[in-house]
C-alpha cells in the first residue's frame, strides 16, 4: 500500500477507478433511458454542454479537496473552514454526500440485482433448467432479496480489501472487459433492421425541446449522477491521489471517458430500442411516451436478444455482464464514501466498517424492494437529479468562495507546477465562484 490510509500506486489505476465510478448504470441503464423519455438527440446535446460545462468544474473542486485534505469527505470539507459556522457547513455537505451515496446504492444495488438474474436467465435457458429462467425472468421479492444481498456482498469483498488491492486492482480488471463488450455488441446490433431509425433518433435533434423544464433538470442529474459528484465519492478518490499527479489533465481525463462511454452505450441502447419495435416489441406508448422506463431495458432487449434464435442467449448474456460490471465499478465507490468515513472517524477496521455499513444499505434495499411503487422512483428522483447537482454546487461554493484563492493555487500546483500561468487557473475559480452556482440554481428555479 502506497500510504497509511491508502493511495493509488499509477495514474493508470485512478483513472480506471474513476471512470468505473463516473462509468455505471448512469451511463448504460440511466443515459440512455434519459435520452429515449427527453427528446432524444435533444437530451444528448444539452447533457454533453452542461456535462462539460458545470459537471467537470464541480468534478475539479471534489478532487482538489480531496487530495488537499487526505480525509474521509467531511474533515477534508472541515480542513478548509476557517470558522466554527462553516465547520457546521463542511459537516452538512460533506456528511450529506455520505448519505447521497448510501441512498444511490440502496436502489443501485436492486437493478444491479436486475442484471445479475438476466445474466443468469440465459444460462438456465440454454441448459433446460425452464422453470429457473423463468424464476429468473420474472419480478419477485425472493428473487430481488436474493440478487440484491449477492451484489452488496460482493460490493463488500472488493472494499474490504481497501484502495489498491480492492478498488484499484479489480477497475483495472473490469473497466477495460466492460468496454470491449460494449464495442462487440454495438457492431452487431447496427446490422440490424431498425438501428438507422434509432441512430436519427439519437444524433438529430429536436431544437424546439432544448430549453423543455424536465429536459433541463434531467440532462443536470444525469451529468452529475454519471460523474459521482455530490455523494462525497470523488472527494474519497481524491484524497487517494498523490501529490505528485496533475489533477487538472486527471479530471479531464475521468470527463472525457465517462462522457464518451454514455454516448456509446446510447449507439448500443437507442438503436436496440427501435431494433425490438421493427421486431414488434412495443416501446412507445401512444402519446409518445416511453414504456416502463425503469425497466425498459429488461423488457425491450431481452424480447430482441429472444428473436435472434441461439445466438439471442450468448448476446444476452454478454450484454448483461456488461451491465453487471458497471455497476460493480460504481458501486465499489459508493461504498467506499461511508466506509472511508466510519473507518476514520470510529476507528474501526476496514472489513468491520465494511460489513456494517453494508449491513444497513442491505437493509434500506430491502425496505425500498417492499415498498417499490412508492419509494423506488421517489429515492431515485430525489438522489440524483435534486441532491447530487445541489451537494456539487455546495462543494463549488465551499472551494470558491471560504478556500484561500493562494492555498487552492498551492494544491492544484503540486504536480502540475505551471497551473498558474494555464488558461484552467485564469478561468476555473472564477466559474466555480459565481458561474456553477448560479448556472445549477436558474435550472432548479426554471424547472419549478
Amino acid at each position: 500500500m502506497s500510504s497509511i490510509r491508502g493511495e493509488f500506486s499509477s495514474r493508470f489505476g485512478f483513472i480506471m477507478a474513476a471512470a468505473g465510478s463516473a462509468v455505471g448504470l448512469g451511463n448504460i441503464w440511466g443515459f440512455p433511458t434519459q435520452t429515449a423519455s427527453n427528446g432524444g438527440a435533444a437530451f444528448v446535446l444539452v447533457y454533453l454542454i452542461l456535462a462539460f460545462c458545470l459537471a467537470y468544474p464541480a468534478l475539479m473542486a471534489e478532487l482538489v479537496i480531496g487530495r488537499h485534505g487526505q480525509a474521509n469527505a467531511v474533515s477534508s470539507l472541515q480542513k478548509l473552514a476557517n470558522s466554527p459556522l462553516q465547520k457546521k457547513f463542511a459537516f452538512i455537505v460533506g456528511f450529506g454526500g455520505i448519505i447521497c451515496a448510501g441512498l444511490i446504492l440502496s436502489f443501485y444495488a436492486i437493478v444491479a440485482g436486475w442484471m445479475f438474474s438476466a445474466t443468469a436467465e440465459p444460462i438456465a435457458a440454454v441448459t433446460g433448467l425452464e422453470s429457473t429462467s423463468t424464476w429468473l425472468n420474472t419480478q419477485s421479492f425472493p428473487r430481488d432479496l436474493i440478487f440484491t444481498s449477492l451484489f452488496i456482498i460482493l460490493t463488500i469483498a472488493i472494499i474490504s480489501k481497501g484502495v489498491e488491492n480492492g478498488i484499484e486492482k479489480w477497475s483495472k480488471r473490469l473497466m477495460p472487459a466492460l468496454l470491449s463488450i460494449l464495442g462487440l455488441l454495438i457492431i452487431y446490433v447496427m446490422t440490424q433492421e431498425g438501428a438507422m431509425e434509432g441512430l436519427k433518433a439519437y444524433l438529430v435533434p429536436d431544437f424546439n425541446s432544448l430549453l423543455d423544464p424536465q429536459l433541463l433538470v434531467s440532462a443536470l442529474g444525469q451529468a452529475f449522477f454519471s460523474l459521482s459528484l455530490g455523494t462525497s465519492v470523488m472527494i474519497i478518490y481524491g484524497s487517494y491521489i498523490s501529490k505528485k499527479e496533475n489533477l487538472v489533465s486527471l479530471g479531464a481525463y475521468v470527463t472525457l471517458i465517462d462522457v464518451l462511454i454514455a454516448f456509446v452505450a446510447g449507439l448500443l441502447i437507442i438503436p436496440a430500442m427501435y431494433v425490438a419495435q421493427a421486431q414488434g416489441v412495443a416501446i412507445f406508448s401512444e402519446s409518445g411516451a416511453l414504456l416502463s422506463e425503469d425497466t425498459l431495458v429488461f423488457q425491450v432487449l431481452p424480447a430482441l436478444f429472444s428473436s435472434m434464435g441461439d445466438i439471442g442467449y450468448f448476446i444476452g448474456f454478454a450484454f448483461f455482464a456488461l451491465m453487471s460490471i458497471a455497476a460493480l465499478t460504481s458501486s465499489i465507490s459508493m461504498l467506499e464514501a461511508p466506509v472511508s468515513y466510519a473507518v476514520e472517524k470510529f476507528a474501526l477496521g476496514r472489513v468491520q466498517a465494511t460489513w456494517i455499513i453494508g449491513g444497513i444499505i442491505s437493509l434500506v434495499s430491502f425496505t425500498i424492494i417492499f415498498n417499490f411503487s412508492a419509494l423506488f422512483g421517489f429515492v431515485v428522483s430525489l438522489t440524483t437529479q435534486f441532491s447530487q447537482p445541489l451537494i456539487g454546487m455546495l462543494c463549488c461554493i465551499f472551494v470558491g468562495w471560504i478556500w484561500h484563492r493562494n492555498k487552492l493555487l498551492a494544491e492544484i500546483k503540486n504536480g502540475h507546477e505551471e497551473a498558474e500561468s494555464t488558461l484552467f487557473w485564469k478561468v476555473w475559480p472564477w466559474y466555480i465562484k459565481f458561474v456553477c452556482p448560479l448556472a445549477i440554481a436558474m435550472v432548479f428555479i426554471h424547472s419549478f
